[in-house]
């Protein structure tokens, strides 16, 4: 029986962080509590953005950060967050995402932070994802 039960987890797709360059550059990753999105869109006057949907509301607080744990480990926030209507997807935007990009890419765990809630989430594999996104998300000059 746990012979079955382990060909079934190794046939069954693990969630992996993933890549799209179209419409725009973007990193995800869906899991069951969170959603998460960095996008990079050049036509915008603040280019990147990270969106992290939950299928509660977040709550209302003055301050949104990330903490990430781990080798490079980092913690950085902002108070020029957003959120949706139904309160239930949080997003930041800016002109640069350097500090986002280098603790989802060098560490182990990220937490987001708002207000008393924290939703940590996995890293695993989102290394190769947003070296793929740093290559896409180049400007050529003019």
């Amino acid at each position: 029986m746990r012979a079955a039960i382990c060909l079934v987890l190794l046939a069954s797709p693990a969630a992996a962080w993933e890549f799209t360059a179209t419409p725009v550059c973007t990193v995800l990753e869906d899991t069951a509590s969170l959603s998460i999105r960095v996008t990079f869109d050049p036509s915008l006057p603040q280019p990147y953005a990270i969106t992290l949907t939950r299928p509660e509301p977040w709550p209302e607080s003055e301050t949104f950060g990330l903490r990430f744990d781990g080798p490079a480990a980092l913690t950085i926030g902002t108070a020029r967050h957003r959120l949706s209507a139904d309160g239930k997807t949080l997003t930041v935007t800016d002109t640069g995402f350097d500090n986002v990009l280098d603790g989802l890419a060098y560490n182990a765990t990220a937490t987001a932070l708002a207000g008393e809630t924290q939703v940590p989430f996995d890293l695993t594999g989102a290394r190769p994802a947003v070296e793929a996104f740093r290559a896409c998300n180049v400007v050529p000059s003019a």
